[in-house]
């Protein structure tokens, strides 16, 4: 909740706002906003709601991408439009 707080939406916050190695469960994706294959490929990474995920890295250059998130032992790299589907809430510590 305090990470809700911080970045003050009220709908909540997406992981790509989700701060280097902040662990967070994924509360909602909207599939509406990916291309169906990419949907399906990221559902077969176990990338779905109720997943426990922690970004571990953000590219430097324009556009920061990509995105490292890691998921169970695996980190999968994530276009930054991919992780704007998702809403995540932040584990307590």
């Amino acid at each position: 909740m305090q990470l809700l707080r911080r970045c003050g939406s009220a709908k909540g916050v997406t992981l790509d706002q989700l701060p280097l190695g902040a662990s967070a469960r994924i509360a909602a994706v909207d599939w509406t906003l990916l291309v169906p294959e990419e949907a399906q490929r990221l559902r077969a990474l176990g990338i779905d709601e109720g997943a426990r995920v922690k970004l571990a890295y953000r590219g430097v250059f324009f556009g920061r991408d990509p995105l490292a998130v890691e998921i169970g032992r695996m980190t999968v790299a994530l276009r930054r439009a991919h992780a704007r589907a998702m809403t995540v809430e932040q584990q307590e510590a």
